[in-house]
Parts: structure tokens; sequence; C-alpha cells
């Protein structure tokens, strides 16, 4: 159990999770009021994740605490792979919007 390889990334599992919602939001196939609601919890997750666990990752990084993380990820890069999500989302959940 000390091999980080045998753990999933938290942040990343979390940011998964959103894209399936997300993936719900675009389907067609979905009735229109429940593509908004899982578009409206979309945006509301991204909200609480870069205000809570962005924030916190950005807080040890500043205080030059190591990753905490079990799969041993260093913060520096679960940050930037954080943000680039962001961007993703940002843009794939204006292109739902607009269909």
């Amino acid at each position: 159990l000390d091999d980080p390889a045998l753990y999933i990334n938290r942040e990343l599992s979390w940011l998964d999770f959103n894209a399936r919602v997300l993936a719900l939001a675009a389907d067609p196939e979905q009735p229109l009021l429940e593509r908004c609601k899982f578009l409206a919890i979309t945006s509301s997750n991204l909200d609480e994740f870069f205000m809570v666990r962005v924030a916190g990752h950005q807080d040890a990084l500043e205080a030059g605490r190591p990753s905490s993380a079990p799969d041993a990820r260093p913060l520096r890069r679960s940050t930037h792979a954080s943000r680039a999500s962001r961007r993703l989302f940002r843009r794939s959940s204006a292109v739902v919007w607009q269909t």
C-alpha cells in the first residue's frame, strides 16, 4: 500500500466526474431542463473546486509544503492540470449552452 501508483489523484478523479456530468449536459437525448441542470451542476462544482481544492494547493505551494496526496503527484502538476481543465470546461460549457 506504500506504492503511489496504487492510488488515483483525488483532484483529477473529481475533474473526470465533472466531465461526465458535462457530457450529460451535452447529450441531446436528455430533456432540455435536465441538460440545464447538469450544466448548472458542472458550473457549481467547478466554482467549489477552485475555491477549495486549488486554493488549498496554492496555499501549500506558497508555504513550501510538499504534496500529501497518496498518489505522490506534485502539487504544481496537480494545479497546472486543474487550470488546464478549467479552460476546457469553460469552452465546452459555452458550446453546450449555445446548442
